[in-house]
């Protein structure tokens, strides 16, 4: 029989174990002491974490829950939820992505100096303005894409270089600021690396890269992780700089390191201005970004038309100007969205004013390792175009089997163009196998899905330079060769695949045609979107 005489017992093991060693010095003892008030600490911590993770999922599972789902550079979304639904949230947090935005801009001009550096490089010394080289010998089939005779460079585009090296430390530090767990994807791909196309579908035929010819590789691409750490670095930092009463470097508060490197970048841009402007508008810049292939206007996070404006000291972010940033997330975000001033239905309860949103566009992880160690909530979705959809895409689906509504973006100005994760894949393609995915998933089956087809404002511009979309998509045929003609087709074959795999007959479809970045156009979208999102809802729980 036990009692508590037990424990006295010598060759009881537990006591042992916590018995002090013999000999123990005064010293011994109170470090033996501090350790194990560190392990109570440690493990009252973890308590305390454990609760707080299950009031709060007490608390979320009678949150309405959002996906926003879709490729990486799918489009911006979130924000404009932010903008339409919680205005005086959004106002507290715009400022933190002015050094995105500066980063934006930054990385543009430092690309534009990376092509310029290596295309001087193949030239003979820069001539100057008045100098005029012999033009009658034409290059043979081995010279490079733009020689000296195609490009006659000054000693104007080496003072350029000169006088705007500064900005690669200015992105360095910009990317410290943002926050310590942000990396460079490095694409290591060759741009002229033969494709193995896909012979399943003839809706979209693999598309040749269009941004670049030779033995170039792509440019690494800046992310952050999945979390929100970044916007409160970038406010501490802001902080540390106004002082706590907002006045500029009053307040009594001392500049954090942190601080002092957002003010000297601030500077540095705006004393490259003038810099920075003349490279963009450039004629000869512009000729080899042209001969290249390479369209900045089209690119995700464009600010060189804005550079007046975003290189002024006191320069603070517009709503337009955040939802045109671009900064890559790795991993799936979270973020609770309250409702302002939102009246919900009489028979609404609270799950329709608080949200819960993941964003999972932008999670999709390489075929081939990538450097960094697995994520939470993984996204392994393989983009091979022989599988139909990928079995593997499904792995996250356990993860959102409670989810009220998907929002699914599928960019329809990518139709020529590939995957950065997998050459080998048209991007438009990959949306229809994605969707395919999601619309045929049991685990699924309960939620709603809005379809997004995003960029229609970049498709235009494409289909204006002279892109042919039959050349791309054999099945458009000879319909007329514009952005709104594209859209309706793409519309259409999004429905029918949605009426065809999806497990049950009836399952409500809704598709629009957006441009994220018009943020009052998205805002009536996304209001007739929650309406009648939450309409169903209640519908399905005989409330109305």
């Amino acid at each position: 029989m036990y009692s508590a005489r037990r424990s006295l017992d010598p060759e009881d093991p537990f006591a042992a174990a916590m018995a002090p060693p013999p000999g123990e010095t005064a010293d011994e003892r109170a470090a033996r002491l501090r350790r194990e008030a560190d392990a109570k600490r440690v493990n009252d911590e973890i308590e305390e974490t454990i609760k707080q993770d299950r009031a709060a999922w007490k608390t979320h599972k009678n949150m309405f829950k959002l996906l926003l789902l879709g490729q990486s550079e799918s489009g911006v979304l979130f924000t404009d939820f932010q903008l339409v639904f919680a205005p005086k949230a959004w106002r507290a947090e715009r400022a933190s992505w002015r050094a995105v935005i500066q980063l934006n801009l930054v990385r543009s001009i430092n690309s534009i100096l990376d092509v310029l550096s290596a295309e001087m490089s193949k030239s003979p010394n820069p001539t100057s303005p008045h100098h005029h080289p012999d033009t009658s010998d034409s290059p043979g089939p081995s010279s490079p894409l733009s020689s000296a005779l195609a490009f006659q460079f000054s000693h104007t585009h080496a003072l350029l270089k000169l006088r705007l090296a500064p900005l690669r430390r200015v992105e360095a530090d910009l990317k410290q600021l943002i926050g310590a767990a942000t990396h460079e994807l490095v694409e290591d791909r060759p741009f002229d690396a033969p494709l193995s196309l896909s012979p399943s579908d003839d809706l979209v035929a693999a598309a040749p890269f269009l941004d670049g010819s030779g033995s170039r590789r792509r440019p690494t691409e800046f992310y952050v992780r999945a979390n929100n750490t970044w916007r409160e670095a970038v406010r501490s930092a802001y902080h540390r700089i106004a002082g706590p009463a907002g006045e500029d470097g009053g307040g009594g508060v001392r500049p954090s390191a942190d601080g002092s490197k957002l003010e000297d970048a601030t500077e540095i841009i705006a004393s490259c201005a003038a810099d920075m402007k003349a490279l963009w508008e450039d004629q000869v810049v512009l000729d080899l970004l042209r001969r290249r292939k390479i369209r900045m206007e089209l690119s995700p996070g464009f600010f060189l038309d804005d550079i007046d404006r975003i290189t002024q000291r006191d320069y603070q972010p517009s709503d337009q100007d955040v939802v045109r940033a671009r900064l890559r997330t790795i991993g799936v975000q979270e973020y609770k969205l309250v409702m302002e001033n939102y009246d919900p239905p009489p028979a609404a309860t609270e799950v329709s004013r608080e949200w819960m949103i993941y964003d999972v566009g932008g999670s999709r992880t390489s075929v081939r390792p990538l450097p960094f160690p697995s994520l939470p909530l993984p996204l392994p979705i393989s983009v091979s175009p022989f599988a139909d959809p990928p079995a593997d895409r499904a792995a996250w689906f356990p993860y959102f089997d409670d989810a009220h509504a998907i929002l699914f973006l599928a960019p329809i100005s990518c139709f020529d163009e590939l995957l950065a994760e997998d050459h080998r894949v048209n991007r438009l393609e990959d949306s229809f196998l994605l969707w395919k995915g999601i619309v045929q998933s049991k685990l699924l089956a309960k939620c709603i899905i809005v379809l997004f087809l995003n960029k229609h404002d970049l498709l235009e511009k494409k289909l204006a330079a002279g892109a042919r979309v039959n050349k791309y998509l054999p099945s458009f045929g000879d319909r007329e060769n514009n952005a709104a003609t594209l859209a309706r087709y793409l519309h259409k074959k999004f429905r029918d695949q949605h009426r065809e795999y999806s497990p049950h007959v009836g399952r409500p479809f809704y598709g629009y045609v957006t441009t994220v970045t018009d943020t009052k156009a998205t805002a009536s979208t996304l209001t007739s979107v929650r309406d009648g999102v939450l309409r169903h809802n209640l519908e399905k729980a005989n409330f109305v």
